[in-house]
């Protein structure tokens, strides 16, 4: 079965913080339902963008860098993979993550 990677998105501030019981049951209900329909590969959150090390290598150095070097509104924060069906299965599971409100999911097919 084809595997899809769902990229959460946050703004730069974080999830709101209101209504903080309401999104933990939220996301509680969100992994219970992906869990419970076999679709759940795996699934983590990130540190924050100040735990992040950027590498690169340019014309054979290697330059580190701290935290993501892009100039961005949204940051990375963790993922789900997913066994879908299909590409209208795993967008389908993309637009139930809880924090799709607040920021974005991307969603990418997995190669091999």
């Amino acid at each position: 079965m084809p595997q899809y990677m769902l990229l959460m998105y946050h703004p730069l501030e974080g999830p709101p913080t209101e209504n903080w019981a309401e999104q933990r049951q939220q996301w509680d209900t969100f992994v219970k339902d992906i869990t419970d329909a076999g679709v759940l590969v795996h699934n983590r959150g990130l540190q924050g963008a100040e735990a992040a090390t950027t590498v690169r290598v340019r014309d054979g150095e290697t330059q580190i860098t701290d935290g993501p070097f892009a100039e961005t509104k949204e940051l990375l924060a963790g993922y789900f993979l997913v066994d879908a069906g299909d590409l209208d299965t795993a967008l389908t599971w993309a637009a139930r993550i809880p924090s799709v409100t607040y920021g974005s999911v991307e969603v990418r097919p997995v190669r091999g």
